[in-house]
């Protein structure tokens, strides 16, 4: 029944491989479940939005299982969603700002933002039904998609160096090495990513999931080992600016009933959601659900090997596993639902078929009852930045299938390279790629080349980074 549905020989795969692909994409992606309701409830500002942290955990392991069960099934796609990071910044913090603003009735503004992203996700949903977006993937040259496939690739390395605390924030350059080598967080990544590597170079099979498996294991005899090493072998300063100290521990309870959902159950506010005011925020939610979809979609998709002549097959079907994604999550409580640039760990474990994505989804589900054990390799962000880097590395190979020797082509691609992980948007990143593409194509005198769809995007983007960003800020 598996072969029929998925298409596994195929596809290259086996179930095997697609059960450790599934987990692979999970374990990469665990910290949403934890991180979503500390963001949305306010919790990890110092704040209270008047969201309910259970409720929205809840409401995130729901939507994500929702949304990947749907991709997996309809679109057979190795490709895991949840509520997307970014969209929930925005919702925090300018959303419901601004839907403050025009609240009335007893109405709560983040009801009124709920709301803003359920019509985003009509909206969405409608363009996945009129096909608009699937031209648009055809429109993209094949030096883009390979170049948004290397952007997301640095993207996941960048992602996983900060999340292993090597990189840290600087105020005079951004970001800078740490100079704390020996922090417990620097010491599990490096002890992660060598012994991955290795696996790696070894060709063992399920080498990233043995990877996180042995991190976690590091992780937790590193915890029980701190009170009694020696005086000076850790840095002190370094242990207690570490994650690792009160924040990793074996799990004591395994299993525990999943929070309600009923505080944040269909409690968008539709009506306030389409005031004036708040259509600038749709549009917004919108713009950044289709290209971050559309990116992480090409970015995978080019790694998996899964576009065939020049074209993305099943587009349709993974754009409204997205939209309904996204519509369902706000109903049950949670921001925009989006393809998860996570999912390249998966493929590069040799995920290639909707059964990637369908385990995914199933230990989601599986996650509303093991919180504990979820939360041990999920709120710890060293145990699976390794995992990030190695998939980075994995995904840098496309650069070569960039045509260099054409300005027209290298210089666009090469702005969507940088910029993805320098805006730190897959949507932005893009933005930049397509505003360009048709500009230097013209100035070259390639009019030719240029499609249509991509001179009209280049204008709408360029109107919304002028207007909508703008003012939203």
């Amino acid at each position: 029944m598996l072969e029929r549905i998925f298409k596994l020989a195929e596809h290259g795969t086996n179930v095997r491989t697609e059960l450790l692909a599934g987990l692979t994409t999970f374990l990469t992606m665990a910290y949403i479940i934890f991180l979503q309701p500390a963001i949305l409830s306010g919790r990890l500002f110092g704040m209270d939005t008047g969201m309910d942290w259970g409720a929205i955990m809840t409401a995130t392991c729901l939507a994500a299982a929702l949304a990947t069960f749907i991709m997996g099934v309809y679109a057979n796609y190795p490709i895991g969603q949840a509520p997307g990071m970014g969209e929930n910044f925005f919702f925090v913090f300018s959303v419901i700002p601004a839907a403050a603003a025009v609240a009335s009735d007893g109405a709560q503004p983040w009801q009124i933002a709920l709301g803003v992203v359920f019509i985003a996700g009509l909206l969405f949903l409608l363009l996945a039904v009129l096909g608009v977006r699937e031209i648009l993937l055809e429109a993209i040259s094949p030096s883009m998609r390979n170049a948004i496939a290397v952007g997301i690739g640095v993207f996941v390395a960048f992602i996983g160096l900060q999340n292993a605390g090597l990189i840290v924030p600087s105020p005079g350059t951004c970001v800078k090495l740490s100079p704390r080598f020996s922090s417990p967080d620097i010491l599990l990544f490096a002890f992660g990513l060598v012994f991955t590597a290795g696996l790696f170079a070894r060709r063992v099979r399920g080498a990233i999931v043995w990877g996180i498996l042995a991190t976690t294991a590091a992780a937790a005899a590193l915890q029980w080992s701190l009170p009694w090493m020696p005086q000076g072998w850790v840095q002190s300063e370094a242990v207690a600016e570490s994650g690792l100290v009160g924040r990793f521990a074996v799990a004591r309870t395994v299993v525990e009933l999943p929070p309600s959902i009923a505080p944040t159950l269909m409690q968008m506010d539709l009506r306030g959601a389409l005031s004036l005011a708040m259509l600038p925020f749709i549009l917004i939610f919108l713009f950044m659900d289709l290209f971050d979809t559309l990116g992480t979609l090409l970015g995978v998709s080019e790694q998996a090997g899964l576009v065939k002549d020049n074209r993305l097959p099943r587009a349709r079907e993974a754009f409204m596993s997205d939209a309904i994604g996204t519509a369902a999550g706000a109903a049950m409580g949670t921001s925009t639902v989006t393809s998860f640039i996570e999912s390249t760990a998966g493929v590069e474990q040799g995920g290639r078929t909707g059964l990637t994505a369908c385990t995914t989804a199933m230990l989601f589900l599986g996650a509303l009852f093991f919180a504990p054990i979820v939360r041990m390799v999920g709120d710890y962000p060293a145990i699976t930045a390794p995992a990030l880097v190695l998939v980075g590395a994995m995904m840098m190979r496309n650069v070569a299938k960039i045509d260099w020797s054409d300005y027209t082509e290298a210089m666009p691609s090469f702005l969507m390279v940088v910029g993805i992980p320098l805006t730190y948007s897959i949507g932005d990143g893009l933005a930049l790629g397509f505003i360009a593409y048709p500009i230097i194509k013209l100035a070259g005198g390639r009019r030719r080349e240029v499609k249509w769809l991509m001179l009209v995007m280049a204008a709408v983007l360029t109107a919304y980074f002028f207007f909508l960003r703008a003012e939203a800020g």
